[in-house]
């Protein structure tokens, strides 16, 4: 297939890898497998070990100082960098990185080039934190290595660039892009097991539909993530909203929010003119 550009050209990824065949299928299938088919994103797998400069491909060596595990060389790493292209990014996988979020994400997305490090026993040689703009964490937690990390990365941020998925807008309503956690979404069948499909979303009412599915979001963030209403866009009808589901004033104003719009005055009803007497 002839690939199909997009005018800003393909988003590289370069990932420097003890095993670049755990990122390998991961990059070739579903909607990123078509992505790159389209030239919309590009993969470059790069083999750490293709850069020791030694017969038996090592990569690492003891700690100094003493110490359980192996650490990865810093020259082996700069020369591995000093293969590829200059990049916008270097990012380093490490458990002191930026929190990786869905911000994080869409400022990635914009760029045209990330080389992600993904370290493997003890890590790297701390020296290779000069030799790179930033470090990434995906969460507090221990794994064996970096390529797990790579892969939520690589699909987190791929799906935002233009074109790779089907529709434009959809990322938009996504869990954290919104702010909000995203609303329940329903398909066929109708019922199962006693539980039906809220009326609503078969009435064919768009904006009932809207503010159904706002609300839900709101109702789902306050009982599972209220700590993302601090940062959320909220407006004063989503506040009047937080109040019915049983948010209070004090919470309203911990999260920043505006207040709820004043109640809306009762109409006065008119008097009836009045009927001129008969002579």
């Amino acid at each position: 297939m002839t690939p199909e550009p997009t005018p800003d050209g393909p988003l590289t990824f370069s990932f420097l890898t003890l095993f670049p065949e755990l990122l390998a299928p991961f990059a070739s299938e579903a909607i990123l497998g078509k992505a790159r088919e389209r030239g919309l994103v590009d993969v470059n797998l790069v083999n750490m070990r293709d850069y020791s400069q030694n017969k038996h491909l090592k990569v690492d060596d003891t700690p100094y100082g003493g110490g359980a595990g192996m650490v990865i060389r810093v020259d082996v790493a700069e020369r591995a960098l000093a293969s590829l292209p200059p990049a916008d990014e270097v990012i380093l996988f490490s458990p002191a990185g930026q929190p990786f979020t869905q911000a994080v994400a869409e400022e990635l997305a914009g760029k045209a080039h990330l080389v992600f490090l993904c370290g493997r026993y003890e890590g790297f040689d701390a020296r290779v934190e000069g030799l790179v703009t930033r470090e990434l964490s995906i969460g507090d937690f221990v794994m064996m290595g970096g390529e797990a990390a790579a892969a939520c990365v690589l699909e987190a941020v791929a799906r935002l660039r233009p074109g790779v998925l089907g529709d434009a807008d959809s990322h938009r309503a996504d869990s954290f892009s919104s702010g909000l956690l995203d609303y329940p979404e329903y398909t066929r069948p109708l019922e199962w097991q006693a539980q039906e499909v809220p009326e609503v979303l078969r009435g064919g009412n768009h904006a009932a539909i809207a503010e159904w599915r706002r609300e839900q979001a709101l109702k789902r963030t306050l009982s599972r993530r209220p700590d993302l209403l601090t940062s959320a866009p909220l407006t004063p009808q989503d506040s009047a909203t937080l109040l019915t589901l049983g948010a209070t004033p004090d919470d309203l104003k911990g999260w920043g929010a505006p207040p709820p719009p004043p109640p809306k005055k009762p109409k006065r009803k008119k008097k009836p003119d009045a009927t001129p007497s008969g002579t």
